[in-house]
């Protein structure tokens, strides 16, 4: 009889919960702009990753422990009034919490703790609110990868002065072509023949936004997996061939995409290593439909640790597009001059591929974050946890970038790069703490300002 009684709240609660996601889902759905069967692909998506059911089942406990302490307390009003509901609420609930809370702060505080000292340089800034274009002179990308919050996709004139203030002249416009995990055959949705899907659209939208405000566009559509990571996609013989024909069909949509909204750069693939070794003749027939439909200039986005030399078509590309997370340092919280040694075998490599090819590097993604060790595996992602276990250090993020900038903005086989990443939503109060990529309201924000609003050497011609 009692456990019936436990288990009747146990249920009630665990249902709420069920229920409070899919509302949250369905506001986050109404919010943006994709289709009712998207939604439901993308809700199946969901519920079938573990990381989901993880999060939901701890949250479940979380509020059954918070309903237990809550209903102990209540029991307590009961037998003793409120003298013994507070006293129980207090020592279950309230104390615990209390407790934690301070424990973190503590750790936030001292993790934050950083003496730095930066010149901030108003003087290099652009208010003119259109976007300079030093890259007719130098042919350098002054790139940023731009992702938007809700709020700034109907008020975008004021994203894009702040991007425009920093001397940004490109920015990336990431779609991402969901699959489930590394051997699912296809990529999900479809290619509508002869129409834009609402998906497509959107894209559209976002690039319009950029190019009102003088801002170059570098369309680069981006695998995601539910779990794992695109560059180990491995899949039978059949099924690479299945993957590859969905694949070809949405970049040649991209392609249209980018011709029908005069999008300069286009980018064929990112990181996709175990398709290009199981599939490289498909890729020649994957750049000749593109080419069909888009008559701009042409990228692949190599991981920074796979042989450039590997990759079979870059005499039909236009540049050499490198994912540029090299690691720089072996020790945390660096110098200049350490971070800039680092620097000095990457570019041996990096020059050689460029002569070796005729084609110049550009660096489709390059970031750093602001924590003390930004510099040892830049490639990392920011955990959730990362405000408790790493060293916020804008200092160490700021560097990086310097020492970046003087290695290689000088050098004609030097295209550019695209800083990873910017988010419009981000505030000059959240960046205080703030351990990620984003250079926004940091020090390193006025730094790529400052090299972005200088000419560099004359990029080297392509021969495509």
């Amino acid at each position: 009889m009692k456990f019936k009684k436990e288990l009747k709240p146990l249920l009630g609660i665990y249902g709420g919960v069920w229920i409070l996601i899919l509302v949250l889902y369905a506001i986050a759905i109404v919010r943006i702009d994709v289709s009712f069967s998207e939604a439901l692909d993308q809700l199946g998506r969901m519920i079938a990753n573990y990381r989901f059911h993880i999060a939901f089942h701890l949250l479940f406990l979380v509020l059954y422990v918070v309903f237990i302490c809550i209903r102990y307390a209540v029991r307590g009003y009961r037998y003793g009034k409120w003298k013994i509901a507070i006293k129980r609420l207090s020592f279950s609930l309230i104390l615990p919490v209390l407790i934690i809370f301070g424990i973190i702060k503590g750790i936030m505080a001292i993790n934050n703790t950083e003496v730095y000292v930066y010149d901030w340089n108003y003087y290099i800034e652009n208010n003119t609110e259109i976007a300079t274009n030093r890259y007719d002179t130098d042919g350098k990308h002054r790139g940023m990868s731009v992702f938007w919050s809700y709020d700034d996709t109907t008020n975008y004139k004021d994203a894009t002065k702040a991007i425009i203030k920093d001397n940004i002249e490109w920015s990336t416009v990431i779609p991402f072509l969901y699959q489930e995990d590394e051997q699912t055959n296809r990529l999900q949705g479809d290619v509508l023949e002869g129409r834009w899907s609402r998906r497509d659209s959107s894209v559209m939208r976002q690039i319009k936004r950029l190019q009102e405000r003088g801002i170059r566009v570098h369309l680069k559509p981006h695998v995601w997996l539910g779990e794992g990571w695109r560059s180990n996609i491995h899949l039978s013989k059949e099924d690479w061939t299945t993957w590859f024909e969905v694949y070809q069909q949405k970049m040649v949509q991209y392609a249209r995409i980018a011709e029908t909204m005069n999008v300069q750069l286009f980018c064929i693939g990112t990181e996709l290593r175990t398709v290009i070794d199981n599939k490289p003749e498909a890729w020649n027939t994957l750049i000749q439909e593109v080419k069909k439909v888009y008559t701009g200039k042409l990228t692949y986005a190599l991981n920074w640790d796979d042989p450039i030399e590997k990759i079979p078509f870059w005499d039909q590309m236009d540049y050499i597009g490198v994912q540029a997370y090299f690691p720089l340092t072996d020790t945390p919280k660096p110098e200049l001059e350490d971070i800039k040694q680092g620097w000095d075998s990457h570019m041996t490599m990096l020059q050689n591929a460029s002569e070796a090819y005729q084609k110049p590097i550009l660096f489709t993604e390059v970031g750093y974050r602001s924590d003390t060790s930004a510099t040892i595996a830049p490639w990392e992602w920011g955990a959730i946890t990362g405000i408790l276990s790493k060293k916020k250090s804008h200092k160490t993020q700021q560097l990086a970038y310097e020492a970046m900038f003087q290695k290689l903005w000088d050098k004609p086989w030097f295209a550019g790069c695209y800083i990873w990443q910017w988010h419009t939503g981000t505030t000059a109060e959240s960046a205080k703490d703030d351990v990620d990529f984003t250079p926004r309201f940091k020090p390193a924000e006025n730094t790529i300002a400052r090299w972005y609003g200088q000419d560099g050497a004359v990029t080297i011609k392509t021969t495509n």
